[in-house]
């Protein structure tokens, strides 16, 4: 098991938003990745835990052969871009853009006075040169709920053999998983165990801003718990 923690990570950011990047895959960022952040998982290549300043903007901007998944967790965020122009997002909500071939352009704009808080995650597509497209989301506030990959055959998300899940436990509850997975504290506080706490596993604790890469884990909350997980389809 490894742990990361965004609180030992540098601040940066740029325009109007100040991040933590935890994840920058050597398949992206190459000779401009920092030795100190975590490489991905399966397709998964990015995450940033951002804070908008007051009234602050990431600013126009494209993107191609990306999926771009936006988790709101405290504040709002309106949308503005070629897919979906003028979306209010509230916490708790996420939206997926699939840039494709077509490709897009996003603002992301904090309205209010106050500072926001939002995850941004990458994904490479499986398949390049498909369409632009544009998913939403709220996720249910007890356990999980997937707004990202799996197959071809449904379309409540964009497929793909990489899963990202949302995930709220409440004060006691566990989650078992299988195989491999990077999972980020969002909020709260929890136990984790490889080999889901065999008599073998040592037992960690892990807080919010807490970046876990594990094998066969059971996550136990010790507070009300708000993850994001990333594993890889079977």
């Amino acid at each position: 098991m490894k742990t990361l923690s965004r609180d030992a990570l540098q601040l940066g950011g740029f325009a109007g938003i100040q991040e933590h990047r935890l994840v920058t895959d050597t398949r992206i960022f190459g000779s401009r990745k920092k030795p100190e952040t975590s490489e991905g998982l399966g397709n998964m290549v990015y995450l940033a835990d951002a804070q908008y300043n007051p009234n602050g903007e990431s600013g126009m901007h494209p993107h191609n052969e990306i999926d771009v998944i936006s988790v709101i967790i405290e504040g709002r965020v309106s949308h503005e871009g070629s897919m979906e122009h003028g979306k209010d997002l509230f916490a708790g909500d996420v939206q997926v853009q699939r840039a494709g071939g077509e490709g897009f352009e996003h603002n992301e704009i904090n309205p209010d006075n106050n500072k926001n808080r939002m995850l941004q995650v990458w994904a490479l597509p499986e398949e390049k040169g498909q369409s632009a497209s544009y998913k939403s989301y709220t996720p249910k506030l007890a356990g999980v709920t997937r707004i990202y990959g799996g197959s071809k055959n449904q379309s409540e998300t964009f497929d793909s053999h990489t899963l990202i899940d949302i995930v709220h436990l409440k004060v006691g509850e566990s989650i078992s998983l299988d195989g491999e997975q990077l999972s980020y504290v969002i909020t709260g506080e929890a136990t984790i165990s490889e080999h889901q706490n065999t008599d073998d596993s040592d037992i960690y604790h892990v807080k919010d801003g807490d970046l876990i890469r594990s094998q066969d884990a059971k996550i136990t909350a010790i507070n009300n718990l708000h993850l994001l997980v990333v594993s890889q389809q079977a």
